[in-house]
């Protein structure tokens, strides 16, 4: 199980804090996007298709988890998430 990830993200005078953990179910990852302590989005998200025929699971779970990142950076880039 890989722990999870991260992130600060900065749009329009704010920051936002992106979180992405594994799942003890071994198949999801759940997502949290948090300002300034509140939870404003939470999502879980199943990574089969992602890690399916990779190498090495925890490196594939972690390109998820990276990607899962910058989707939801870019959405709340738009608006989608304030």
């Amino acid at each position: 199980m890989v722990t999870g990830s991260n992130r600060v993200f900065k749009h329009a005078d704010r920051e936002f804090h992106i979180q992405v953990e594994d799942l003890p179910t071994g198949d999801t990852v759940e997502v949290r996007v948090y300002d300034k302590g509140a939870v404003l989005f939470v999502k879980r998200v199943p990574y089969a298709e992602a890690i399916a025929g990779a190498a090495s699971r925890e490196d594939a779970i972690r390109t998820f988890m990276e990607k899962t990142i910058q989707t939801v950076s870019a959405a709340i880039a738009k608006g989608k998430i304030a």
